[in-house]
C-alpha cells in the first residue's frame, strides 16, 4: 500500500473520504491506483486540481460505504469493485450497513493489491462464464429471518461468497479461536478465496498445471472427504515442517489459497513498510530477496508487538517446502502479468 498524500502535503489512507487539513474530498481513482483530492461542483461532479472530472460510485451516495471514483463520462453508476458485486445484504436490517461496509473495505483492499501486482480483475459484465463476482449473505444464525440455515465462506467458478457474520469482530474471534486459526480476518478471507479463483483461471488446465501438482499434490482427490477428515481427526499436527498453516493440510487446493494468500500478505504488507520508508526495496523477481525482506521485517514487527505486551503479530515460520511453493505462485502471478 502506497503513503498516500493529499494535495495539500498531509498524509491520507486508502479508506480516507475527506483530508482533515484541507477539507477537500478523497476519493480513489482505480485507473491511476492512486488517492485524489477532489472539490464537488455545483452539478455534483468530482473535479481535481488538475481540472479531471469524477463522479462517486453509487454506494457511497446511497450508503456512504465506497470511496471509489469513475471518470465522470463512464456510464456505470457503480465503481471498478462494486460492481463485481452480485448480492449483498438485506440493508435495511439495524447494523448490515456497517459489516457490509467493512467486508466491502476488506474487498476493496484485496482489488487494490491485485491490480498492483498485474493480475486480470475481471467481472460477469467483462467475461461472463470467467469473472469474478462475490455474494455477501447472511444465515439463520445471526439473521432469524432468511432460509438459509448455514451460509460457508467460499468459491465456486468465480463467486466468491462470504458471511456477513465474520465482519462482526467478536464472531470471528470465537470462531478464530474455536479453530486455531492466526489470521482469520476479513481481508485474509479475501486473499484466500481469490486464491482459488485464480486457480481456476490460471492454473487449471494449463501449462503450469502440471508443476503446480508436483508442489503442492493432486488437486483430485477428493474434497468433502478431505476436509471431514481434516476435521474431524483436527488436522495434522507436523503441519509445520510442510505448509503454511494447518488447514493447507486439508487438500491440495487449500493448500495452494493458504499459501497464494500468505504470498499476498507478504507482498502487501512490504510494499507499505517500502513506502514508508521501513523496508528496502527488492528486485521483484527474486522470490529469495522477497522472503530475505519479509523474515527482516516480521522480526521488527513481533519486537514492537511484543513491546506493546501483544502476541506476535508473525507466528509462522517460513520452511523450505513452503518457499518452493511461494516460488512457484510467484512465478505463476509473473507470468499472468506480463
Amino acid at each position: 500500500m502506497k503513503d498516500f498524500k493529499c494535495t495539500c502535503g498531509q498524509r491520507v489512507f486508502f479508506d480516507n473520504s475527506e483530508c482533515l487539513n484541507c477539507g477537500r474530498l478523497l476519493r480513489f481513482d482505480p485507473e491511476r491506483q492512486d488517492m485524489v483530492a477532489l472539490i464537488r461542483e455545483a452539478d455534483g461532479v468530482l473535479v481535481s486540481a488538475s481540472g479531471e472530472r469524477f463522479h462517486d460510485c453509487r454506494n457511497h451516495i446511497e450508503y456512504q460505504s465506497c470511496n471509489w471514483v469513475l471518470p465522470a463520462g463512464d456510464r456505470h453508476r457503480y465503481c471498478r469493485s462494486c460492481r463485481l458485486n452480485k448480492i449483498v445484504p438485506h440493508l435495511e436490517r439495524p447494523g448490515n450497513v456497517r459489516h457490509w461496509a467493512k467486508l466491502e473495505s476488506a474487498k476493496r483492499h484485496l482489488m487494490y493489491t491485485l491490480m498492483q501486482l498485474g493480475l486480470p480483475v475481471q467481472g460477469r459484465h467483462e467475461a461472463p462464464k470467467i469473472g469474478l463476482q462475490f455474494a455477501f449473505l447472511e444465515d439463520s444464525r445471526s439473521n432469524a429471518n432468511v432460509r438459509e440455515s448455514y451460509v460457508a465462506t467460499g468459491h465456486a467458478m468465480g463467486l466468491i461468497t462470504l458471511n456477513l457474520a465474520e465482519a462482526d469482530d467478536a464472531y470471528r474471534e470465537r470462531i478464530r479461536q474455536q479453530l486455531g486459526e492466526y489470521y482469520r480476518t476479513l481481508l485474509g478471507h479475501f486473499r484466500h478465496e481469490s486464491g482459488h479463483y485464480y486457480y481456476d483461471l490460471l492454473v487449471r488446465g494449463t501449462a503450469w498445471e502440471q508443476e503446480v501438482i508436483e508442489v503442492f499434490g493432486n488437486p483430485h482427490v477428493d474434497y468433502q472427504q478431505a476436509l471431514k477428515s481434516h476435521y474431524k481427526q483436527g488436522g495434522n499436527p507436523n503441519w509445520q515442517g510442510t505448509h503454511i498453516s494447518a488447514y493447507a493440510c486439508s487438500h491440495p487446493l487449500e493448500d495452494w489459497a493458504e499459501t497464494w494468500a500468505h504470498y499476498l500478505h507478504m507482498w502487501d504488507t512490504l510494499d507499505t513498510a517500502r513506502a514508508f520508508g521501513s523496508a528496502p526495496v527488492v528486485a521483484t523477481d527474486s522470490v529469495d530477496e522477497l522472503v530475505q525482506s519479509w523474515v527482516e521485517l516480521t522480526v521488527v514487527l513481533n519486537a514492537l508487538n511484543r513491546s506493546m505486551g501483544l502476541p506476535d503479530a508473525y507466528p509462522f515460520v517460513l520452511t523450505d517446502s513452503v518457499i518452493a511453493k511461494l516460488r512457484v505462485i510467484h512465478r505463476v502471478i509473473a507470468a499472468a502479468s506480463q
